[in-house]
């Protein structure tokens, strides 16, 4: 059922696994784990900086009726640590084990009524292999669902998935590399519904937006997945990702990056030197396998690696906008084309820089509408000594117009006094 979201559920689990330049030494390997974690609940509530548990909000349409069943299949992927003893040819190092806990969920009739729980240990234990001690700590875990109807056009089902690390811990304030033996790494969720069909939270249909609106994930987030257009498959991760998202078919190999670009990270590992090229291979096996396949890489694999064109979906097209008015009239002043303004930049910007150019003199350029086809101004600052380049360039800046004081009218000289009396 899962096979087909295998490779994007392996780029989810593997994020940030190591990062380039991807050996043991390297300053940025040596804080390491950032997505998915989920540390023992002892751990976590005794002031570590990790969470012990993560919660799947989504929903599914339903049908109702006599004989309706709808299921969940689940699966939950994490990576458990496990720690490598120093040798003389490797230094030490924590790899990843994948481990997967597969569940069932009933969704309607009686089973569903009441919270529904899997229980699951992946156990510890210490051997030695390829001439080093590896050690693994057990992880204790459950899986949590409960199911709630909800009011909706249609018939709809509210669930909550909740994943929890309950592994014993008595050190509450142990350093962070400790606690991480201990903890899911990268977890995230698989499911698969029968007799029903997950709904978008990115995208719902209108009957079902007030309820997609209502659900609260918390590190994790559900997305559809599988091929465009199914709605039987469903990956809730602790990365953002669109509904049906898919590993690029240029990219030939996982390179355990957060935020990997394949051609520039893969042109950086060619230009290793032999030394540095030999203590990535020693720092772990899938390193050792992602540093070969960058040498083996032939011209026409890295011309793949440059870039790819695919055809995007016809948008729909945009309402007609209104024409910009030459003039709009602020505080009882008409503003256009070469008026003189005052800004006031208004509480809604999230800009920092906005806070620099309040009170400032400046003349408007033309008045325009934004996307949302509200009136505003282009404008140019009256002392930027660079403002004829960016007038020329139409670079401005962009203000509605109740972020502007009108000057014209406060620069008109004033009304002439009485005549003064002539000398004596």
């Amino acid at each position: 059922m899962f096979d087909e979201l295998e490779r994007i559920a392996d780029a989810v689990l593997y994020e940030g696994y190591a990062l380039y330049p991807y050996r043991a030494s390297a300053a940025k390997n040596r804080i390491r784990w950032q997505f998915g974690v989920l540390a023992p609940r002892g751990w976590s509530e005794g002031g570590g900086g990790d969470p012990w548990w993560q919660e799947t909000q989504c929903l599914i349409d339903a049908p109702s009726g006599p004989g309706a069943a709808v299921r969940v299949l689940g699966r939950c992927r994490f990576l458990q640590l496990r720690h490598r003893e120093a040798t003389a040819a490797a230094p030490a190092w924590d790899e990843g084990d994948k481990q997967e806990v597969d569940f069932r969920f009933a969704l309607s009739g009686d089973e569903a009524r009441a919270e529904q729980a899997v229980s699951f240990l992946t156990p510890g234990g210490v051997q030695s292999r390829d001439g080093a001690i590896h050690q693994r700590w057990p992880i204790s875990g459950v899986v949590r669902l409960t199911v709630e109807p909800v009011a909706a056009a249609r018939p709809l089902l509210a669930l909550r998935l909740r994943v929890e690390n309950v592994t014993a811990w008595a050190l509450p304030g142990a350093p962070r590399e400790e606690a991480m033996r201990a903890s899911l790494l990268g977890c995230h969720l698989l499911l698969a519904a029968s007799g029903g069909a997950f709904v978008s939270l990115l995208d719902p249909p209108g009957w079902a937006a007030a309820a997609a609106a209502g659900c609260r994930n918390t590190g994790t987030y559900p997305v559809l997945a599988g091929p465009a257009g199914r709605r039987d498959l469903l990956l809730s991760s602790p990365v953002i990702l669109y509904d049906h998202p898919a590993v690029a078919p240029e990219s030939p190999r996982d390179l355990y990056d957060a935020t990997e670009i394949d051609e520039i990270l893969t042109l950086r590992i060619q230009t290793l030197t032999d030394e540095e090229k030999a203590e990535a291979r020693a720092t772990d096996p899938r390193l050792r396998a992602l540093i070969d396949a960058a040498e083996s890489l032939g011209p026409e694999e890295m011309a793949r690696l440059h870039g790819g064109a695919r055809p995007l979906p016809a948008a729909p097209s945009p309402p007609e906008a209104r024409p910009a008015p030459m003039q709009i009239l602020i505080g009882g002043a008409a503003v256009g084309p070469g008026s003189r303004v005052r800004l006031r930049p208004g509480a809604r910007r999230t800009d920092a820089q906005d806070m620099f150019l309040d009170g400032m003199a400046a003349t408007v350029e033309a008045v325009m509408r934004d996307v949302e086809d509200r009136d505003c101004l282009a404008v140019t600052l009256d002392d930027d000594p660079g403002a004829e380049i960016l007038r020329w360039q139409r670079r401005f800046l962009y203000f509605h117009p109740d972020e502007v004081e009108p000057l014209d009218a406060a620069a008109a000289p004033p009304p002439a006094g009485p005549p003064e009396a002539p000398a004596a």
